[in-house]
């Protein structure tokens, strides 16, 4: 006995079969007992921890000495980088949504763009709003306009619908403040400005191939109508943002809100390069581009412009506020316990052990990061648990290598694209889709599973480019 414990603690092939053990527990869980996925990253975390001989004072401290257990800290460090950002800009995307701002822009861009080209203005309006607003809360809002759009087309619903939720899709996978790329930025140590600038660099050229060639050949070959209950819902909801009364937002407005965050995050990536250290301007771009400021600034821009001025109280604010944040409970206690089961791979060893039996197979890191992603992806559904369990296994590996923020951003972005590839029945989104669009099962799986995999694919393969072409 004491022989094999010695062989699972302090061998690299023990270690292995321990972190295996470990992720086959946590999506047994998660899969076959449906066990909520916070709970089973702790229980899986713990797990590990006892058979990889760490002491109980070090996993769960003492009562005098809590905090500096690996519970704790695991759970306090990711939190500690993503729970404002995360919250603020779901506060922001809900302000938008109830302004009608989101209505606005795709209106103004079907307008731009004409009927014809309908479809690419449905795409450009999930890739605009969908960066302030979670991906289920853009489906909601902008599905009326779907149905309408596709209506006055006389086309299949495929084909104004799939442009959307790609767009939407892309940013929520590589675009902060969703908490898939924060979340990958705070366990790799990267800066959010270079994740904005390799997550569109890396997802654009994804969303151009996955939501706008790929719809047009897909929506030829499917004929989907769009069903007759959610038309009603449509008409529904268009008479009662008429019977509110409240002015409509200015695009301009709306424009500002959105962009104004990205920009300043950008400005201080930007200023670290060019400016000197220690001068003035660096630590006033510095200050403002830190995510939590920049955002908190636009959250009260959009208090004030979308709310104040069109006539919202104080009341509904902090109603609206609220609200918003009932859903981040979930997401922050998925996080927070991915961030527990990544301190206890890299405490109990398997992290180097995995990154050792990595670099023997010759695959480059960037390429590992996408694999293991994607094959959690696949197996339980959620993207948040791919990139949190990936983002632990991985973080250990970096320490081997000197990684410029670039290559750490592009690995970055190899984890979310991962965690996005081959949506299928294990996926709450799978179901979002076909329940608010009226697509079958099968169609779903031959447009939006396809879709996702062209999507992750492809931004995969701009990070492998980028990350061959960058020092």
């Amino acid at each position: 006995m004491d022989t094999f414990l010695h062989w699972l603690q302090h061998e690299t092939s023990g270690l292995l079969v321990l972190c295996a053990v470990g992720i086959a527990v946590l999506l047994l869980m998660i899969i076959r007992f449906r066990v909520e996925p916070f709970i089973a990253l702790i229980v899986s975390g713990l797990l590990i921890a006892l058979a990889a001989g760490l002491s109980v004072e070090d996993i769960v401290g003492t009562a005098q000495k809590s905090s500096e257990s690996l519970l704790e800290s695991g759970f306090a460090g990711i939190l500690g980088h993503i729970t404002a950002i995360v919250g603020l800009g779901t506060i922001l995307g809900s302000v938008l949504e109830a302004s009608g701002g989101a209505q606005l822009l795709t209106r103004k861009l079907l307008g731009a763009f004409g009927e014809r080209r309908a479809p690419l203005a449905m795409g450009l309006s999930g890739l605009v709003f969908g960066i302030p607003v979670f991906f289920d809360i853009g489906i909601f809002v902008l599905a009326p306009l779907v149905y309408v759009v596709a209506r006055q087309g006389g086309r299949s619903i495929l084909l104004y619908c799939l442009p959307l939720v790609a767009g939407l899709s892309m940013t929520h996978a590589f675009l902060p403040p969703h908490p898939g790329p924060v979340v990958a930025a705070g366990l790799l140590g990267v800066d959010l400005g270079w994740i904005i600038l390799m997550g569109l660099a890396c997802g654009l050229p994804a969303f151009a191939v996955s939501g706008l060639l790929f719809p047009l050949w897909i929506g030829k070959r499917i004929e989907l109508p769009v069903p007759e209950d959610v038309l009603a819902a449509a008409d529904e909801a268009a008479r009662k943002n008429e019977a509110e009364g409240r002015p409509e937002p200015k695009l301009a407005t709306v424009a500002l809100i959105i962009g104004l965050p990205m920009v300043l995050i950008l400005g201080a990536t930007f200023g670290s390069i060019t400016l000197p250290k220690g001068s003035a301007p660096l630590s006033v771009l510095t200050f403002l581009g830190n995510p939590t400021v920049a955002l908190t600034i636009a959250v009260l821009l959009a208090f004030w412009l979308l709310g104040t001025r069109r006539g919202m109280t104080g009341k509904e604010l902090s109603e609206l506020t609220g609200h918003s944040l009932r859903p981040l409970g979930m997401i922050l206690l998925v996080v927070g316990a991915g961030g527990f089961f990544g301190k206890v791979l890299a405490e109990t060893g398997v992290g180097e052990a995995l990154a050792g039996s990595l670099q023997s197979t010759g695959l480059p890191l960037l390429v590992s990061a996408y694999v293991i992603s994607s094959g959690l992806r696949i197996a339980q559904g959620s993207a948040t648990v791919a990139i949190v369990t990936t983002g632990g296994i991985v973080a250990p590996l970096l320490h081997a290598g000197d990684h410029s923020q670039a290559q750490l951003a592009l690995i970055a972005v190899a984890i979310a694209a991962g965690s996005i590839i081959a949506s299928h029945v294990n996926d709450g989104g799978f179901w979002i889709i076909s329940r608010y669009f009226g697509i079958p099962v099968k169609d779903m799986l031959k447009s939006w599973t396809v879709l996702e995999t062209i999507l992750s694919v492809v931004g995969f393969g701009m990070a492998l480019l980028l990350s061959a072409l960058l020092p």
